[in-house]
């Protein structure tokens, strides 16, 4: 199955993707990185770095309100 992005910077655009994202999601997707070879920290630091560069260049309501 592909996955089609546009939907979902369409949808990411509308609410606060940090908001919904649940403690389950986070394991899930840790036990993922894991099973694919990295260690536990090694998956633990990817997923903080893509969290950390997501709210950095996350574009939402608030942020376009300061810059305008």
């Amino acid at each position: 199955m592909r996955f089609n992005p546009i939907p979902a910077l369409d949808q990411e655009r509308e609410q606060d993707v940090f908001d919904s994202v649940t403690e389950e999601e986070i394991i899930y997707l840790w036990r993922s990185i894991k099973n694919r070879g990295l260690s536990e920290d090694d998956a633990w630091q990817a997923i903080v770095t893509g969290l950390a560069l997501d709210m950095a260049f996350a574009k939402t309501k608030a942020c376009k309100q300061i810059e305008h």
